[in-house]
């Protein structure tokens, strides 16, 4: 299983477990007909240039991503039936339950493991 770090001078894991959605049916689908994430827990659409939350049943952090796994944008507490517009270079989207991501910046880089 692997996990997600955040590599900003200090190593910290922002997800024990990461949900890979990488097929096309798997990027449809996303966290639709979930009730909630688990805590530790994160998926990362890839490839990715947006997010909505139509029919989503709970709020997410949502962190979009450069190729290089760089943090672009955060989006936080984005509820049900809200857009998130990705910017420009954006290559994949990581979601994870609300208030996970209340670290995570601009700049920061990930290490998927």
């Amino acid at each position: 299983m692997s996990r997600i770090l955040i590599n900003d001078g200090n190593v910290a894991i922002l997800a024990e477990k990461v949900i890979p959605a990488e097929s096309t049916a798997a990027r449809m689908k996303g966290l639709l007909g979930r009730s909630g994430l688990e805590p530790g827990t994160a998926m990362l659409i890839r490839p990715c240039r947006s997010i909505h939350m139509w029919f989503m049943r709970f709020p997410i952090d949502a962190a979009f991503l450069d190729a290089e796994l760089r943090v672009l944008k955060v989006s936080r507490n984005l509820k049900p039936w809200q857009l998130a517009f990705a910017p420009r270079k954006t290559a994949s989207v990581l979601e994870a339950a609300e208030g996970a991501m209340k670290n995570l910046q601009p700049g920061d880089s990930l290490i998927l493991e």
